[in-house]
């Protein structure tokens, strides 16, 4: 890093702490960091660790930065989410209606991260090693109006309602200077692949951690579930990467009796095994201002998977009452762009757009394809250089098996699957929000909710919702 931009340019995506104190630099958004971080003009072969993530806390820790002098790096932090309906839900007498009600409900974690540089402490040059544990808490709204899709407070689920959560723990060996990275351990698969940083500046679980729709199958492990993995990744030049590997696919990873604590390694459940690629192009325009990343991946899933509408002899199931056709094989794809448009005056600010698809097997999804968009606009006010202003929209169309099976299902006066009371066709969330920076190392987002056709289906209201993040970094 000889060129005077490109020290600017690292330390804007790694350790500013202007920059540091905004949503998409919190526990859990190291992996991503490192993936949306090209290399610099003049890059050094030398291997060696990259720098970790210092996000600025609410209180000076000289215990923090003596440790990070040595290679060893604990962050701890807390993120809540409030959300209220301000609409009512539909009602009626039919099994499943007469529980939906208006209401709030408020969700969160607390995290705790440990990244250690062997480098600095035992002259192992290149490796670290990674490890993340998490406690969740309270409950979703979406639940109240009927929504099983998307999560009104993403920081739900997956943490086994207990202390102590394992999320990821894992090593990885950078070498050449970055243009190299292999990784192996207990890993979220989606904190490499389909991954980015700013996902988590907004709230609903649509958007927030990643679009849903790339975890649409429950062999498909996010963040805070983890499996066995093995990824490399590789620089061919500056602004390209591309990485692959390979991830045993353990059965019920999001489910309490595999995997409440996440410390659970034995494997005895693995089924299978997730192959993902994925590779980039990520430009800098306007004289290193203007950050991009235009993402393209594919995975391969070797476990078979119920087909979403035939049975054993090509029929509809639902309408035979016979077993699910079985396909030896599933896969999903996924489109990502994200590119800063405007620079404003402080490091860090600027105005992002994102866009992306993520396209699944038919036969075996629920969410066939979801589409999303959305605007990130920071530091435009001059005298709030850190606050954002947030819109994101995402469009989620259900696998036209699931929607002809749950019809015939209804006909025949039978229950339907994935919790729906009707034909699930196709959904719409967005989120408008601002971030505000409140003081040294705390965030505050009040935040605005809709959702058309909740659980995509037509018969239930569309719901309002008010709510507000906090995010606090304590060290």
């Amino acid at each position: 890093m000889k060129s005077s931009w490109c020290v600017w340019f690292f330390s804007i995506f790694v350790s500013l702490p202007g920059f540091a104190q905004v949503m998409d630099r919190d526990i859990g958004s190291a992996p991503s960091q490192l993936v949306s971080t090209p290399l610099p003009v003049h890059a050094s072969r030398e291997t060696t660790v990259p720098a970790f993530s210092h996000p600025e806390a609410i209180v000076s820790n000289p215990l923090s930065d003596w440790l990070r002098k040595r290679g060893i790096n604990f962050l701890v932090d807390n993120t809540n989410e409030f959300a209220g309906a301000i609409t009512k839900p539909t009602r009626g007498t039919t099994p499943g209606f007469e529980n939906y009600k208006q209401g709030a409900s408020n969700a969160g974690q607390y995290a705790m991260q440990l990244d250690v540089d062997w480098e600095k402490l035992a002259g192992l040059r290149g490796f670290a090693t990674h490890m993340i544990t998490v406690g969740r808490y309270g409950t979703t709204a979406n639940r109240m109006f009927g929504d099983w899709l998307n999560h009104a407070s993403e920081d739900y689920g997956g943490g086994g309602n207990v202390v102590v959560h394992l999320v990821y723990m894992y090593g990885e060996e950078t070498l050449y200077g970055g243009r190299l990275a292999i990784a192996a351990g207990r890993m979220s698969e989606i904190s490499d692949f389909a991954a980015s940083p700013l996902f988590c500046n907004f709230q609903n679980g649509s958007f927030c951690g990643r679009p849903k729709g790339i975890t649409d199958t429950n062999f498909d492990a996010g963040y805070p579930a983890a499996t066995w993995g093995f990824r490399v990744r590789g620089r061919p030049v500056r602004s390209v990467y591309v990485q692959t590997g390979v991830y045993p696919i353990e059965n019920g990873i999001y489910q309490v009796y595999q995997h409440r604590t996440g410390f659970k390694f034995n494997g005895a459940n693995i089924i299978g095994y997730a192959a993902p690629i994925e590779t980039a192009w990520e430009p800098v325009f306007g004289h290193g201002t203007l950050p991009g990343h235009y993402k393209f991946g594919a995975q391969l899933f070797s476990t078979p998977q119920t087909d979403n509408y035939y049975d054993l002899y090509d029929g509809s199931y639902a309408e035979s009452g016979l077993a699910h056709k079985k396909r030896s094989a599933s896969w999903s794809t996924w489109v990502m762009l994200d590119q800063q448009l405007l620079h404003y005056r402080a490091k860090g600010s600027g105005m992002t757009a994102m866009t992306g698809l993520i396209y699944n097997d038919p036969h075996t999804s629920l969410r066939r394809y979801l589409v999303y968009g959305a605007l990130i606009n920071r530091g435009f006010l001059k005298s709030r250089p850190y606050d954002t202003l947030g819109f994101s929209l995402t469009y989620t169309k259900i696998a036209s098996g699931v929607s002809r099976s749950e019809a015939a299902l209804i006909r025949k006066g039978q229950s339907l699957p994935n919790h729906a009371t009707g034909v699930q066709q196709d959904a719409v969330v967005m989120e408008f929000n601002y971030a505000i920076h409140v003081v040294k190392g705390v965030i505050f987002t009040p935040l605005f909710e809709y959702y058309i056709h909740p659980n995509a289906q037509y018969n239930l209201r569309d719901a309002a919702l008010l709510g507000f993040k906090s995010h606090i970094q304590f060290m």
